[in-house]
């Protein structure tokens, strides 16, 4: 296991001074701000990060919360942090918030089109994801539908929730003229997928794209080369996986007839 960093650490003891300040028994929101995390940081004699927000990205995409908050969730929830917009955030109880890919799904081989020279200059995991999912075509096959990448790390604000990052908006058209927006978040390293991350997408594109489909896309490395990929909807008012499918990217040589045939035989 990777020891954990002082940075973690000194996150660790702000945003669980800020949590167990508010906390209150069977509580399953708490409402805090951007100046309750300047204020913990300083009482805990902690000095301030020049972006407070990094303290919660590194717990809502990469950190597991203190082991003090995690202890204080509901049966069968686990806590989250939610934006709420500019400067104002919340701890949230709810359900199956990391999304994990499936240790007993089937691979699907992918002749590998990544182009060498992008592989070799590819900045960074999550780079290197998004662009083999492009030069591969893994949106468009993973949902039968013909995708084209609108724009990468569309930046945006929305009302109630605040400024919204997403790693890259494909437009996607089907055989009927419907038409789609499939926002896409990629996670490679230590990075995990997050139903929160999943909610602001879905509200990104309820405000900015009313007249399209919504199909939100999450994507992680497994392996340098084994590839998930998931696709959500809204039930009841919870996320959820629809769809997932892990693709390997290989040499055309190493896809066989005895693959093919497999392949045949799944349902779509």
């Amino acid at each position: 296991m990777t020891p954990r960093t002082p940075k973690v650490n000194r996150y660790e003891k702000i945003v669980e001074l800020v949590f167990l300040s508010r906390h209150e028994k069977g509580a399953t929101e708490i409402p805090f701000t951007r100046d309750d995390l300047i204020r913990a940081a300083r009482k805990c004699r902690i000095e301030v990060p020049k972006n407070p927000g990094d303290i919660l990205y590194s717990f809502r995409f990469r950190s597991p919360l203190p082991e003090a908050i995690r202890d204080t969730a509901p049966a069968g929830l686990e806590w989250t942090i939610r934006l709420e917009g500019r400067g104002q955030y919340r701890f949230v109880a709810t359900r199956g918030a990391a999304i994990i890919p499936s240790e007993q799904m089937a691979e699907t081989k992918v002749p590998d089109a990544t182009p060498g020279v992008i592989a070799i200059y590819s900045l960074g995991d999550e780079q290197a994801l998004l662009a083999k999912l492009r030069y591969n075509r893994l949106i468009d096959i993973f949902t039968g539908v013909a995708c084209y990448s609108l724009q990468n790390h569309l930046r945006t604000a929305v009302a109630g929730v605040g400024q919204v990052e997403i790693d890259e908006v494909y437009i996607g058209v089907d055989k009927r003229g419907a038409h789609f927006v499939l926002p896409v978040q990629a996670k490679g390293g230590r990075d995990k997928l997050s139903v929160v991350q999943v909610e602001q997408d879905l509200a990104v594109c309820e405000s900015k794209f009313p007249n399209l489909i919504c199909r939100p896309i999450g994507a992680q490395f497994i392996k340098k080369d084994l590839i998930a990929l998931f696709e959500f909807e809204t039930d009841r008012g919870e996320v959820k996986v629809v769809s997932e499918k892990h693709y390997r990217l290989v040499e055309p040589d190493e896809i066989l007839d005895a693959d093919l045939v497999t392949y045949r035989s799944r349902p779509l």
